[in-house]
């Protein structure tokens, strides 16, 4: 075979394998390649100090009108309280300036906190004052009782009878009913979880009971009585007023000058003189 034949055979070859090849992927199926995204970077969330529930402008924080909520972080303003910066009892007790809607970040703005200045101006209603009262663990209520709470005031006082034995008598009297509390100065050690129980309260009064609460601090002592969180329901019949005696609290205790107190005996009198009024007060002698 001449060498011209030869190499006309080989070009041959070569066009009719690359005719071959370019029909193979004329005709095979298109694929489709997906390609993956790329990744985006993970997103990062603050926990934000929210309203749980509408807050009135006036109205006393509570632990249950505040929660946390997750807030993109590229959006947490330096207003807002943070986890981790902040804590839910570090706004117990405050007030709310302006009203905030449910699931508004908490603002400093927006409320005022026990010991911030103006406070008590935020807190007071026109026309009030603030007075602040020594209370025991027992007197306190053992620290169940919040700003924002209505208490009764009770004062507890030894009396000397009116008589030649000259035998001390003791009692208890509702001097001022239904005072709102504005701040109690209980605290909790977060290290130790410990609880301060308050010594003092601060109790919203009128300039008259302000000079009634200055007396009775120096005639003995003063308790605090809790009232429901219901009012005007009609629910509650006791007397806005009324005072209770050493003999009406236990039968062994005698009127003054009887000595202790004997089954069958004959009622004793007393006239309790209030102000203008004089009323007679009757005390059963019968033994349990």
């Amino acid at each position: 075979m001449s060498f011209r034949r030869l190499l006309f055979v080989l070009i041959a070859l070569a066009v009719s394998g690359g005719t071959v090849l370019v029909g193979r992927v004329w005709m095979a199926p298109e694929r489709v390649v997906e390609v993956a995204p790329a990744p985006q970077p993970a997103s990062t969330a603050a926990q934000v100090l929210v309203a749980h529930g509408v807050l009135t402008a006036g109205q006393f924080v509570r632990p249950e009108n505040l929660r946390w909520q997750s807030w993109p972080a590229d959006g947490v303003s330096d207003a807002y309280a943070v986890e981790g910066k902040v804590r839910i009892e570090d706004y117990v007790g405050a007030v709310v300036r302006s009203a905030v809607s449910d699931g508004e970040p908490i603002t400093e703005g927006r409320i005022v906190r026990p010991g911030d200045r103006g406070f008590m101006a935020a807190v007071l209603t026109p026309g009030y004052r603030a007075v602040t009262v020594p209370v025991t663990v027992s007197s306190g209520l053992a620290g169940f009782v919040f700003p924002g709470d209505r208490v009764d005031l009770l004062l507890t006082m030894a009396l000397n009878a009116d008589d030649a034995s000259k035998q001390q008598r003791h009692a208890s009297e509702t001097i001022l009913t239904d005072l709102r509390i504005l701040a109690v100065d209980q605290r909790a050690d977060d290290q130790s979880k410990e609880v301060v129980v308050a010594k003092t309260a601060t109790l919203e009064v009128t300039p008259k009971q302000a000079e009634t609460i200055a007396v009775a601090t120096e005639l003995g002592n003063l308790s605090l009585s809790l009232r429901s969180l219901a009012r005007g329901d009609g629910t509650d019949t006791t007397p806005p007023f009324s005072h209770t005696w050493d003999t009406e609290a236990t039968h062994l205790q005698g009127p003054p000058g009887s000595g202790p107190k004997q089954a069958g005996d004959p009622p004793a009198k007393v006239m309790l003189v209030r102000g203008s009024e004089a009323k007679q007060i009757e005390f059963a002698r019968s033994g349990r």
